[in-house]
């Protein structure tokens, strides 16, 4: 059995997409006790946070974690609206690099995935920012923005895996699970 050690929606969808069945665990953890400041480690990081709070080695969890870089800094969820804002001018008419790591773990195996995407914004108005601001959107994501939602209108260019901006690297996944058969 394959267990989504992930609250996402989108990640269920995207699994559901290419007819893999499996169980979604919640896992409870404190993503603020990691303190890597590389992205892609801490992507990796998060994702194998995630994993080890799932207490099972029997099924293979697939736990991820997707983050932002930008001129050197990761881009975390917006804390209020005005970071929400801030983010979204700063990546305006600009290139920026979507990190999403999966784990795939079963007992003591582990196949760790990473994919980076470069996704580059039109220059975006105060007008249409704040209609974005104006709806729920931006706060729940890192770099206050989702792709497969109403933030796909920033979207100029996209170059890697789109899936993996979304936030998990599905192609990659597929292919690595064929290791457990």
């Amino acid at each position: 059995m394959l267990i989504l050690a992930s609250g996402s929606p989108k990640r269920q969808e995207l699994l559901k997409q290419v007819e893999l069945n499996f169980l979604t665990i919640i896992p409870n953890v404190d993503e603020s006790s990691v303190t890597e400041r590389d992205p892609q480690k801490k992507a990796m990081a998060l994702a194998s946070l995630k994993s080890y709070a799932i207490d099972n080695d029997e099924d293979i969890i697939l736990s991820c974690d997707t983050l932002i870089q930008f001129n050197g800094e990761i881009l975390e969820k917006p804390a209020d609206r005005a970071d929400a804002r801030h983010m979204l001018k700063m990546l305006s008419g600009k290139t920026h690099t979507v990190i999403s790591a999966a784990l795939l773990r079963k007992g003591d195996t582990e196949i760790p995935i990473v994919r980076e995407t470069e996704v580059e914004f039109f220059e975006l108005d105060d007008k249409e920012i704040e209609h974005y601001l104006n709806t729920d959107e931006p706060y729940d994501k890192a770099a206050a923005y989702g792709i497969q939602g109403l933030g796909a209108k920033f979207v100029k260019r996209i170059s890697g895996d789109y899936n993996a901006v979304v936030g998990l690297p599905l192609g990659d996944v597929c292919r690595e699970l064929r290791f457990f058969e």
